[in-house]
């Protein structure tokens, strides 16, 4: 783990969080900058004083406060869970990487939905690999199907061999959809997934599977969500998030007894049906007023689950069963198993559509708190040290922006936008509400120059060319004076052989994409 612990602190703290710069001058607040700093915590560590000067000296050091930079932020301190045997010797983690991603596409096009790049430095699937090094949970299996190549190279990157010790061995692997004499057809669902590769798991020595999806946005403890299951004798907890009635229509619900039991699901229900699955969700520890704006509860889809019931419901139960969340874990509340809903109540986004990227993506902006921060030192979102320079920016406007590694920002103005790694900003360029995804690789000087001289694009956003309310995938080539601005207001257009899509009104520039000079989208 050591190149993703490595590329925790490079990629917080080449993220910079920018506030507007003009005329020479910073208009922004200084305070708040901020980086990553250790992502341990606790109490100092005492050592054997020699003499009672030392022990004083050492006394007024422990009781020293220390102020943070606003923009630096920890978890809330609370008791830790007390797992026995503890997560990293108790519990496996199962990373589903979903289906094609059509509904992200064309981000999907040439990458897997967890592969998708994410908060300037990142990709997806650091989230949930993440959650899990953090929670001490460090064997790690990740299942892909669909246009893998680029998820595997990022995991083996990021966290090859080294994540265990001596005694506990941890591993970050990738189980690839496979045919095999028993079973010729590629993964049907999250349960089939697991199915296929259950021979596997219940070769590891552990109590409880971790199921948790590769495309969702959220930091969770998940040794207290274990705890949980434990402390209720559960064989099945699902993690569920409180919601008011004008969300809950969108989601799978789920209604619970007084000890906080599944009794009954409904998938997206309205009218009657939808005020029917009211629970009181200070049964699970909602406070009075929060619980009374919020009387339902829905599936995040991500489950901890008992090794022997994952077992008997796969095999023996519903040998047939696709879905977890639509077939195995109604299933198993209909046969009376124990099925436990444990309370999340923090910001979860389940990265789904371009609209919900876009959104997740631009909310790490928001000030003076952002949906997303990752900033917090007690609980790192880590990723493949990539070892790159800091990013320059000459004579640029940015405001209210986050701008990652390696970038080359040319007296550009950028407002509210996220800048991903290795992006090159020319001269004159307007960046606005957009997200630029950068580069995988750098062209040097002279390469630009020549391409520009025989009548090419260079990578990066070209001069005196607005982006306003669009993505921009990773290597694409956007000529001088461009306006990606949606002029006409569409809403959905696929125009791929011209390089782009619209979607919910934004506009997505497609990997590897050239968008001539002139061009008006």
């Amino acid at each position: 783990m050591a190149a993703a612990l490595a590329a925790a602190g490079a990629a917080s703290t080449s993220a910079v969080a920018a506030t507007a710069t003009r005329n020479g001058r910073s208009s922004g607040n200084a305070q708040n900058l901020g980086s990553m700093s250790s992502s341990l915590r606790g109490n100092s560590i005492t050592f054997p004083s020699c003499n009672r000067s030392s022990n004083l000296k050492h006394q007024q050091r422990k009781n020293s406060v220390v102020v943070s930079p606003r923009a630096v932020s920890d978890s809330p301190v609370v008791a830790d869970a007390l797992l026995n045997p503890d997560a990293s010797r108790s519990v496996l983690g199962i990373i589903l990487g979903g289906g094609a991603g059509s509904r992200l596409y064309p981000l999907t096009k040439k990458r897997a939905k967890p592969a998708v790049p994410l908060g300037a430095n990142y990709r997806l699937i650091d989230i949930p690999v993440s959650n899990c090094i953090n929670s001490n949970i460090n064997k790690i299996y990740v299942l892909t199907q669909f246009n893998s190549a680029s998820l595997n190279r990022h995991l083996s990157r990021a966290y090859s061999s080294n994540m265990g010790g001596y005694k506990n061995e941890g591993f970050v692997e990738v189980l690839a959809a496979q045919q095999s004499p028993e079973n010729p057809n590629w993964f049907q669902g999250t349960a089939d997934a697991v199915r296929q590769y259950l021979w596997l798991f219940e070769e590891a020595q552990v109590l409880e599977y971790v199921v948790l999806a590769g495309d969702h946005l959220y930091r969770m403890d998940y040794q207290k969500f274990v705890q949980v299951h434990r402390e209720t004798s559960a064989d099945i907890t699902v993690a569920a998030l409180p919601m008011d009635e004008a969300r809950a229509t969108a989601f799978g619900l789920m209604k619970i007894n007084d000890s906080g039991r599944i009794i009954e699901f409904a998938e997206k229900p309205s009218g009657d049906e939808l005020r029917a699955m009211q629970v009181d969700t200070t049964i699970l520890g909602l406070d009075a007023e929060r619980a009374k704006d919020m009387p339902y509860i829905a599936s995040m889809g991500i489950y901890v689950v008992s090794k022997e019931a994952m077992i008997s419901l796969l095999r023996e139960h519903f040998p047939e069963a696709n879905d977890f969340g639509s077939e195995v874990i109604p299933g198993a509340t209909k046969m009376g198993m124990k099925v436990q809903a444990y309370l999340y109540d923090g910001y979860w986004e389940d990265i789904g559509t371009i609209e919900a990227f876009y959104n997740a993506n631009l909310g790490i902006t928001k000030k003076p708190v952002p949906d997303f921060s990752f900033y917090d030192r007690s609980a790192p979102i880590y990723t493949q040290a990539r070892f790159l320079p800091p990013s320059k920016m000459s004579d640029a406007d940015v405001t209210d922006s986050v701008i990652g590694e390696g970038c080359i920002i040319q007296n550009a103005k950028i407002y509210h936008s996220v800048v991903g790694l290795r992006s090159w900003v020319a001269e004159g360029a307007v960046i606005e509400d957009a997200l630029l995804m950068g580069a995988d690789y750098y062209e040097t000087d002279e390469q630009r120059n020549e391409m520009l001289l025989s009548g090419g694009i260079p990578m990066g956003i070209g001069k005196n060319s607005i982006v306003r309310r669009a993505i921009v995938d990773k290597n694409a080539r956007i000529g001088e004076n461009v306006k990606i601005v949606n002029k006409d207001d569409v809403q959905e257009a696929a125009r791929e052989s011209d390089g782009y899509f619209i979607k919910s009104g934004i506009v997505t520039i497609i990997k590897d994409a050239i968008i001539p000079d002139g061009t008006i989208i």
